[in-house]
């Protein structure tokens, strides 16, 4: 098992770092513009492991995939110009890629075998698999298609009425995705509204489609024609170091070129609701998706309730929130958050656990955790579970620990951020 040191900040962080592309439009760019006609340029692409299970992915349905000077092109095929794989489709730990594949796969007229990783074979994949079955795709895998190894025939799919039963952009965009090459139009409805990255792309490379509220409308047979993307930051990545420069004594971060798309930006709310000193200092706009500068400084912190609406918009910073929240005057309480099971790993058991061990007053509920504090934390032996927000939560706790942390799997953490601990050093004063 590797393992990295860590140690605590004694002169707290200093200065600006680029946060790296976003992974959920990083993964989006190359499928649309494999799905669309022509070439598309994407600049700022995030070259962490789940975003090259994506590339690697559609290599393999036949389309060609360059990366020069920084840039990923890709030369667009249309949804008929993906081939049959003579390969083994591998998504590794990329759940994005596995589930948004599957509403693509399921409209073309051929055979595809997907595996993942040890952790893609305990996600469900029913969620998915279901409703693109009533579609007319032939889907079948472990446990009735429920779990990996999953093989799809697709081709000639009806339209699709649906209203998810739980809130998932995945599940969202892999019947959106779907839909594209239905007859007739689809409605899709949501019960909360979740990250819309794949409504905005659609637009982006020409495509219709219709949003009112939680409702989604969505025509098939649609073309879509390339269309260079700039991807801006992702504002998950931003989070850790938002709570890092909100706990750290003598802190003062510039993060820059962050996604701040209204869909993703809970974690900024919550923090602010709970007297973080975030600013934007500037504010400006790609062709489709905002993104701008923030400043944090060291804060002095109140607890909080995150619940309902706001779950879907952070659901990836619950981890880094619940550091956070150990750091805050009073209770903090996270709830509607059921979805942490489901991840990389359970998140709610594996994060209550992993901050216990550090001396946090911390318990687990049946949908989400319960934070006591200001409690300080010690040091010790600590797992990322080979889960990269894990990781990067354990990392920016180090900060603060009394004593030396020991962080099993750090290796996990390039699934998203392959520059973390690269960025991290930049920042501390020395």
């Amino acid at each position: 098992m590797s393992f990295v040191k860590l140690e605590a900040v004694i002169n707290g962080l200093n200065g600006e770092i680029v946060i790296p592309g976003d992974k959920s439009i990083s993964h989006r760019s190359v499928m649309f513009g494999a799905i669309a006609d022509g070439i598309t340029k994407v600049t700022n692409f995030l070259p962490g492991e789940d975003c090259l299970s994506t590339i690697s992915c559609f290599r393999k349905l036949g389309v060609k995939i360059e990366e020069k000077n920084g840039e990923v092109i890709i030369t667009g095929k249309g949804f008929d110009g993906l081939n049959e794989p003579s390969e083994i489709l591998d998504v590794g730990n990329s759940g994005t890629t596995i589930r948004l594949l599957l509403g693509i796969l399921s409209g073309r007229p051929f055979f595809s075998s997907i595996i993942g990783d040890q952790s893609i074979g305990k996600r469900p994949m029913t969620r998915v698999t279901e409703p693109l079955r009533t579609m007319g795709a032939v889907i079948d895998g472990r446990k009735n298609g429920g779990y990996t190894p999953l093989t799809v025939r697709g081709g000639g799919l009806r339209n699709l009425q649906y209203k998810l039963p739980v809130a998932s952009a995945q599940v969202k965009s892999a019947l959106i995705l779907a839909a594209l090459q239905a007859d007739g139009e689809s409605t899709i409805i949501e019960p909360t509204e979740t990250r819309d990255h794949t409504e905005k792309m659609i637009q982006h490379f020409g495509g219709e489609i219709i949003k009112e509220d939680q409702t989604i409308r969505v025509k098939g047979g649609q073309k879509l024609k390339a269309a260079d993307v700039v991807v801006p930051g992702d504002i998950s990545s931003a989070a850790f170091f938002l709570v890092a420069g909100a706990i750290v004594p003598n802190s003062e971060l510039l993060l820059k070129n962050v996604g701040l798309n209204p869909t993703r930006t809970g974690i900024i709310e919550v923090m602010k609701a709970m007297g973080a000193k975030i600013t934007l200092p500037l504010n400006e706009q790609t062709s489709f998706e905002p993104y701008g500068d923030l400043f944090i400084q060291t804060s002095n912190l109140s607890g909080t309730v995150v619940e309902g609406d706001l779950i879907p918009k952070l659901i990836d910073e619950i981890p880094i929130i619940a550091l956070l929240a150990t750091q805050a005057i009073g209770r903090t309480v996270i709830k509607d958050a059921e979805e942490l099971k489901v991840k990389e790993t359970n998140r709610i058991d594996t994060v209550v656990n992993e901050l216990k061990k550090l001396g946090a007053n911390i318990e687990a509920t049946d949908d989400g955790m319960i934070i006591n504090g200001p409690t300080p934390l010690r040091g010790g032996s600590v797992s990322s579970h080979g889960d990269h927000r894990i990781g990067m939560m354990l990392a920016i706790a180090a900060l603060i620990c009394q004593t030396e942390l020991t962080l099993e799997n750090p290796e996990a953490i390039s699934v998203s951020y392959p520059k973390f601990f690269t960025h991290l050093n930049q920042l501390k004063n020395r």
